[in-house]
């Protein structure tokens, strides 16, 4: 399975500017993004903030009301201008599969290639399920095959046509935990071996972050930062995307200088130089994994909550009403609740906000 090359611009799918809605009120406002020919992009974010109304706009289900999306340099929606989705070369597998049940697993996946005789298109049906790993299956009815085989399937429907892209619509959502996150892996890998390019929606971080080069964290209809992985969780842009991805909370803090912190975890020292004035509150982000345990430390906060999650364990310190962490020990540290920890911050990356309240 062979594309067309990206255009010269370098970009496969470029989002410029979009507006789009349901009944004269828009849902998405002035959403910017670009995506690299074979890269995997994703909408991520809560519900109600857009992701599924922009993934309908990149489809054709959906006129947009301002800017305009490209594929491949072609401009196929415009105000007052949609291609039909039929024309799109754009494939799209659902959270509910949509598999045709009175069909075998050969046809549903062959539905969208009539325009090949019998034999080549038996020959192109084998090879896609051989590549989702289900080419004994063939014959079998939707109804015989489990979630996450029927999943496989429908992504080979969607890959048959050849299309430019793919759109995954919150795809393994139905999945158990374990079955979601290997198969988003698998996705992935097929992806990546075929060239297709393909824009996620999910809520789950997790797997974004697992599947996806680059992710658009949306509040609101409006795109708040759009990176790779790495960046969202280290450098995010503002605090809703810091508080959004990954777990995490706000300490309260003074700036001493541009890069160092007064706290009641001591003074921290960042990785990077904020504009802040000398003495300007602020708040520090904490995650999990920026506290390490110490004995010989003078800082020893309270226990006041416990999570074991076997190969590790979650609690919550309590150093005063205003400053609550959470931390991430290996299980075999097991504290109990009411017990003063000794720990001290050994972050990485500092990340911070000037306080507005």
């Amino acid at each position: 399975m062979v594309n067309t090359p990206a255009p010269a611009s370098g970009w496969l799918l470029e989002v410029n500017n979009l507006s789009c809605g349901y009944g004269g009120d828009s849902v998405v406002r002035d959403v910017s993004f670009a995506l690299s020919h074979g890269d995997i992009g994703c909408l991520l974010g809560p519900s109600g903030c857009g992701k599924s109304t922009i993934l309908r706009a990149l489809a054709g289900f959906l006129p947009i009301s301002h800017g305009e999306i490209q594929l491949q340099g072609q401009a196929i929606s415009l105000p007052g201008r949609t291609l039909a989705p039929e024309k799109r070369k754009i494939g799209m597998v659902f959270q509910d599969y949509a598999l045709f049940p009175h069909l075998t697993i050969a046809d549903n996946v062959g539905f969208g290639l009539k325009d090949l005789k019998k034999p080549e298109r038996r020959q192109k049906v084998m090879e896609l399920l051989n590549l989702v790993h289900l080419q004994d299956l063939a014959d079998s009815y939707p109804h015989q095959l489990s979630g996450g085989q029927q999943q496989r399937v429908a992504l080979a429907r969607a890959l048959a046509p050849e299309p430019t892209l793919i759109l995954l619509d919150e795809p393994f959502s139905n999945l158990d935990t374990d079955l979601r996150r290997r198969l988003s892996l698998d996705v992935r890998e097929i992806l990546k071996t075929l060239g297709i390019s393909a824009i996620l929606v999910t809520h789950d971080q997790q797997e974004a972050f697992a599947m996806c080069d680059q992710i658009a964290v949306l509040q609101s209809g409006q795109i708040q930062q759009w990176d790779v992985p790495y960046n969202l969780y280290h450098e995010p842009s503002n605090r809703f995307v810091a508080s959004f991805v990954g777990q995490g909370g706000f300490i309260p803090g003074k700036a001493l200088g541009p890069d160092i912190i007064e706290s009641e975890l001591g003074i921290i020292h960042g990785n990077r130089a904020y504009k802040w004035q000398e003495g300007t509150l602020v708040d520090v982000l904490i995650r999990p994994d920026d506290i390490v345990y110490d004995e010989h430390s003078d800082l020893k906060p309270k226990v006041v909550e416990k999570t074991f999650a076997g190969t590790s364990t979650l609690y919550r310190f309590r150093c005063s009403e205003d400053t609550e962490f959470e931390v991430l020990f290996r299980s075999h540290l097991d504290f109990h609740i009411g017990e003063q920890v000794p720990v001290r911050v050994e972050a990485d990356h500092l990340i911070a906000f000037e306080r507005t309240a």
